[in-house]
């Protein structure tokens, strides 16, 4: 794969950057040009928190081509707390119990590596549970 297309979409996968729209204030992720819910344009740039809850999980056993190294591992649904749901893999959860509800943080992390050991290394975001000091602040 190209450089290029990641390089587009970097604000997307690194700061969880989206759209609000200017008409009826919906937050929007990944950005659309056109708002789903009052179909006006939607082209103001909006930095998401990264912070949500899992909405809904499930651990991938049989992965896709590429994603072979990485198995077990846990997918989740993101409820963003502006709204908009991300589907995103959930990391660092070692022996924590991941649980609908379970309050999260988004981390820029390794996605994939596209070729051999010299190839192009594809990071993105992912999120990871919210430590409990970090709770009690």
């Amino acid at each position: 794969m190209e450089i290029t297309p990641h390089w587009r979409l970097k604000k997307q996968r690194y700061n969880l950057v989206g759209e609000t729209c200017p008409h009826c204030g919906v937050k929007l992720f990944p950005p659309r040009d056109i708002c789903p819910e009052c179909g006006q344009e939607a082209k103001n740039l909006y930095n998401f928190s990264g912070k949500g809850e899992v909405y809904s999980y499930t651990t991938v056993y049989d992965p896709p081509a590429g994603y072979e190294e990485y198995t077990p591992y846990t997918v989740a649904l993101v409820k963003l707390e502006e709204g908009p749901l991300v589907t995103a893999q959930l990391t660092d959860v070692g022996q924590t119990p991941v649980e609908i509800g379970t309050p999260v943080e988004m981390v820029t992390r390794k996605l994939r590596q596209d070729g051999d050991e010299r190839g192009l290394l594809i990071y993105g975001y992912k999120f990871r549970p919210v430590l409990e000091r970090q709770l009690a602040q």
